[in-house]
């Protein structure tokens, strides 16, 4: 029986089985997901036609304690639940973007999306991005909070146009336009070496800006090539994308020539620590300001994957950010792109 238990023919066939089960454990849940989600439009649907016919507002409360009575100790029916049966289905059902999308994540996870989010786009993008990257509720709302959407339509990096297609999109969603680093005390006046001793302090707030999935390597990283030294400033590693972030800190405006030491320092990354079934290494600048015409220009020749991004004291986005988002039509290509196979 050892020998059958070290056979690679065995080991296969218990990869095999164990796959196929986990399949099956995911299609189970999701079909349960979809037959909830089901339920809970169709009660929406019926509650929101008795409405128009003059039911009245008591029919929710009256439904609610009489599904308790039917169903002890069911959870879900309570009247609050049932009024954003009725929100949801009154407010999806006739929209093209997200009346598809009803039953691609649980209840819960579109509860924190329709209370938080009331653009069309914006919900769009949080259905869609918790789908494709398994986002936890928790992980959700903090993204929402974060402001991920409009920092994700600001973003300017090239990585679209550089990085391979299998990691491209998670990179896209790595780089925001604006980060934020206002805890641990941080001053309006700060030098580099306090904006990066703030975040090291702080790192666990700092890595919940890129997600689950981004481990801390270190801070003044040692990179050494024909002899010399060189230190990035901090170094995160991904595990999805399987590839180094090389982080540089600047408390200026953003400078053209930024993007070349980043350049050299990719090159050695990539050339030195990087494995051979690693992802080459992903440069993110954050500056305390950028010009985006400037930006563009420096970004346009670079066949390294770099991304530029500002960052502030508040996690509310300046104002005048929001004259900076793209037109309808822009923004509906951009999300296209992030979800697309």
């Amino acid at each position: 029986m050892m020998d059958l238990i070290k056979d690679d023919s065995y080991k296969s066939f218990l990869c095999d089985i164990t796959k196929r089960i986990r399949s099956a454990q995911y299609e189970a849940m999701k079909a349960v997901n979809t037959e909830m989600m089901n339920l809970y439009w169709q009660i929406g649907k019926d509650l929101s036609e008795k409405q128009s016919l003059g039911w009245g507002k008591s029919v929710v409360e009256t439904l609610s304690k009489d599904i308790q009575k039917e169903f002890p100790g069911i959870k879900g029916f309570g009247s609050r639940n049932l009024w954003y049966m009725v929100q949801f289905y009154s407010e999806y059902q006739s929209n093209e973007f997200l009346q598809p999308l009803v039953a691609e994540i649980s209840w819960a996870k579109h509860l924190a999306i329709m209370t938080k989010c009331k653009d069309v786009q914006e919900r769009r993008f949080y259905i869609l991005a918790t789908k494709k990257f398994g986002w936890t509720k928790d992980l959700l709302i903090n993204k929402i909070e974060l402001k991920a959407y409009e920092k994700y339509l600001l973003e300017q990096s090239n990585y679209e146009d550089v990085l391979p297609e299998s990691v491209k999109k998670q990179a896209m969603l790595a780089i925001k336009d604006d980060y934020f680093v206002g805890y641990g005390g941080l001053g309006s006046e700060h030098s580099e070496y306090e904006l990066e001793q703030s975040l090291i302090h702080n790192i666990q707030q700092f890595l919940s800006e890129f997600g689950p999935d981004v481990m801390f390597a270190g801070n003044q990283y040692r990179l050494e090539v024909a002899g010399k030294e060189y230190f990035v400033d901090i170094m995160l590693y991904h595990r999805r994308l399987r590839c180094f972030i090389a982080i540089e800190l600047k408390i200026g405006e953003f400078e053209p020539e930024y993007k070349g030491k980043m350049d050299f320092y990719l090159n050695i990354i990539n050339d030195t620590i990087k494995l051979s079934d690693e992802n080459p290494a992903i440069g993110i600048i954050i500056c305390k300001s950028k010009d985006r015409t400037i930006v563009e220009y420096a970004l346009k020749s670079s066949n390294m994957p770099i991304g530029v991004a500002t960052y502030s004291l508040s996690s509310r986005l300046p104002d005048d950010y929001v004259d900076m988002l793209p037109e309808t039509s822009a923004i509906e290509a951009k999300i296209s792109r992030l979800i697309e196979k």
